[in-house]
């Protein structure tokens, strides 16, 4: 179960268990459309991709130091295109 999903589409929800379900504060459970949970789209997810694929500073070091500052440009806007700001 997408976790955070079901905390973005249903605010009143405070707990959720895989087996379970979700609850709110009372612990009454809250019924929840699956359907709608696995389309949710993170709209911060392209901040979790580009920090994977981002050089390391260590290489963004050497990259500066041996290509200069239009290399290291180049890398990071490579990174930044693939994975774009929703």
């Amino acid at each position: 179960m997408n976790h955070k999903a079901i905390y973005k589409l249903y605010p009143n929800v405070v707990t959720v268990d895989d087996s379970a379900g979700a609850f709110d504060k009372d612990g009454n459970k809250i019924e929840i459309d699956l359907a709608a949970v696995n389309a949710w789209q993170d709209p911060e997810q392209y901040k979790y991709d580009r920090a994977a694929e981002y050089p390391s500073i260590v290489d963004q070091l050497d990259l500066l130091y041996h290509g200069g500052m239009d290399a290291w440009k180049s890398a990071i806007q490579a990174v930044k295109d693939r994975y774009p700001k929703g």
